[in-house]
């Protein structure tokens, strides 16, 4: 019941909601620009091939619209002229050429168009597939520890959400680079009529830049301040209809619950949201009734100069359909150019994320040194003391004590004892907060964290049930040998996997977990054999089980350990059981509590000392008399 325990958590926190960022000013709108440079290297990356075609297109686009009305100001300039001097029909074949010549670039500009859609949909695909494999890339590098803290967990949200949505900034840049071309070919043709044109221009469309710029920071401060509760949401969302959860839901009577929180969260967002967006649209509408005076108060302009003779009826036009494709790509410019600022922000939360670093890596600056094989001498924790992050207490506390080389230990303490965060530190998912582990005498930083992990076989008690194949899911022990079925087979029949592979309709090729179509679901003590089998794909020189049993019957369990110890012949071993009929099996056991050193010993030597192990046992052995 993890699931319902994380959820109560975060349900009863009475934690006020965090505030979004400070409102932006024009600089730091602008300063949020900085971003494109890195991003559009970022495209760059993902195919040279299509941006520069993409791009070339755009440029080819752009030159298109200024030619298209200047074909029409020469085709109506020519008609009237036509039709002052009278001439015949015949007379109309520079006119028809004329037509023919907008008709072809007409046609041109429409193709054009497809090909950058379909440019701009395959570069966005392959761009948001890349960037969601750098950020898998990016999270697999990040310490365990990280993924802990709840601010991480936000970030990675963001970066997540941005994977995806990025794609469209792409094409708004590209965009937005495509139109100012047009707009100044077209201006070209408006400062060689009338200057002052272009300054009415700016004067009716700014404010509506302005009015946007403000209503889209806005938006962003909402979500981003927004973001630990839309986590929230999805949570609650899919907790409410999920297979994993739904029995005890309906046990617990859980569902009013469930949806009472969502619905009051949901609620509160859609308010913040309204309210926005109706501001928005009201000063919106008055924003495009000013660029509409202005817009018409330079077609009078225009029209009372064709009346007076100063300009032919084409010029007209073409002044006519510039200014208002000029005032319309403008428009669109300076909304696109807030909504391209508003994606810069948002591309910051993106870069955010990968400027976060693991803090366990490999010192760069010595020599690594090699991984000992076989281990010689074992582990030494000295002095060891680990405290989580933002935690108060200590997980684990003056710490000493000696894995030898070959040694079967077990660990026994009782549940938030610091037995799984040992396991931890030994296989450097966190470093020690104070003291240092030995591996034949020499820290343990001073070896590739990488490496390392490839010499130790963990099994977790809460393990991944993976919705792959059979075979894929006693593979994940080692992935790199997925194609290999003998060691795959191998390691189901020593952990009694194969039993279970047996009854699949497919074998090894079944899919396990009912997520996807045609899924077998397993029960607990089949999914534990599974799991165990990765520790035996494994073939570390450390393996390390936490509680390898628990869900397995009397029965299985006995089987299970009756290979053990021929299984981990030569290798070092940890177990962690709350069943003393598993730990007495050890060479010897560690017995902690608070996470600090209590008594170490063989199964006959802590129970002739009386201590805290002997007190255990007899316990668990008065609950079968």
């Amino acid at each position: 019941m993890s699931w319902l325990s994380s959820l109560f958590t975060q349900v009863s926190a009475k934690k006020p909601r965090p505030e979004g960022k400070p409102n932006l000013t024009v600089r730091e709108r602008f300063s949020a620009l900085r971003n494109l440079p890195e991003f559009l290297r970022l495209i760059w990356e993902t195919s040279p091939g299509l941006t520069l075609g993409n791009i070339g297109l755009r440029l080819l686009r752009a030159a298109l619209l200024p030619a298209m009305f200047y074909v029409g100001q020469l085709i109506l300039d020519s008609i009237i002229g036509l039709a002052r001097t009278s001439h015949g029909t015949a007379s109309l074949m520079p006119v028809f050429k004329l037509v023919a010549l907008e008709f072809g670039l007409a046609i041109l500009s429409d193709a054009l168009g497809r090909a950058v859609a379909l440019l701009d949909s395959l570069l966005g695909d392959l761009f948001a597939n890349r960037s969601s494999v750098r950020l898998m890339e990016h999270a697999a590098r990040l310490d365990l520890d990280q993924f802990e803290d709840s601010v991480f967990y936000d970030k990675l949200e963001r970066a997540r959400r941005q994977t995806l949505s990025r794609t469209v900034l792409m094409a708004q840049v590209l965009s937005q680079a495509q139109d100012i071309i047009t707009m100044v070919l077209l201006a070209v043709g408006l400062v060689a009529f009338n200057p002052w044109l272009l300054v009415l221009l700016l004067v009716a469309v700014i404010p509506a830049f302005w009015g946007e710029s403000h209503f889209n920071e806005r938006s962003y401060s909402l979500v981003h301040s927004w973001t630990p509760e839309r986590r929230e949401l999805d949570y609650l969302r899919q907790t409410g209809a999920s297979d994993e959860t739904a029995k005890e839901i309906k046990i617990f009577g859980l569902s009013g619950f469930l949806i009472d929180r969502f619905r009051t969260l949901s609620d509160q967002f859609y308010a913040q949201n309204k309210s926005l967006v109706v501001r928005r649209a009201g000063w919106g509408t008055f924003f495009a009734a000013l660029g509409a005076a202005g817009y018409y108060a330079a077609y009078l302009y225009i029209i009372t100069d064709a009346v007076r003779g100063q300009i032919s009826v084409g010029q007209l036009t073409f002044l006519a359909s510039s200014f208002r494709q000029m005032r319309s790509l403008l428009e669109g410019v300076l909304s696109r150019f807030s909504s391209v600022a508003e994606g810069a922000l948002y591309l910051q939360d993106f870069f955010d994320f990968f400027h976060m670093q693991p803090q366990i890596t490999r010192n760069e600056t010595q020599p690594v040194r090699p991984f000992p094989r076989p281990i010689r001498l074992g582990f030494q924790f000295e002095n060891v003391g680990f405290k989580y992050r933002n935690a108060e207490k200590w997980a684990i506390r003056n710490l000493s004590f000696t894995l030898r080389a070959g040694e079967k230990l077990a660990l026994v303490g009782e549940n938030g004892a610091g037995k799984t965060t040992l396991v931890k530190l030994l296989s450097r998912l966190y470093d020690p907060t104070e003291g240092r582990i030995l591996l034949d005498g020499y820290d343990l930083r001073e070896y590739d964290p990488a490496e390392l992990r490839q010499e130790i076989g963990v099994i977790f008690q809460d393990f991944v049930r993976f919705q792959l194949s059979a075979g894929q899911n006693l593979a994940v022990g080692r992935i790199e040998e997925k194609e290999n079925q003998d060691r795959i087979q191998s390691a189901a029949a020593q952990s009694l996997a194969d039993t279970v592979v047996k009854k699949l309709p497919n074998g090894y090729e079944q899919m396990i977990g009912r997520r996807f179509a045609g899924g077998v679901d397993l029960s607990g003590g089949e999914w534990q054999k599974i799991a165990l089998g990765r520790a035996y794909m494994r073939d570390a020189q450390l393996l390390i089980l936490d509680e390898p049993t628990a869900a397995l019957d009397a029965r299985a369990e006995h089987e299970v350990f009756q290979r053990f110890a021929d299984l981990t012949a030569g290798k070092t071993a940890v177990l962690i059981s709350h069943r003393f009929s598993t730990v007495r099996m050890a060479d010897r056991i560690l017995v902690i509590e608070h996470g600090q050193f209590v008594e170490i010993g063989s199964h006959a030597e802590l129970l002739a000392r009386g201590g805290r192990y002997a007190e255990l046992f007899a316990l668990q052995a008065a609950g079968y008399r």
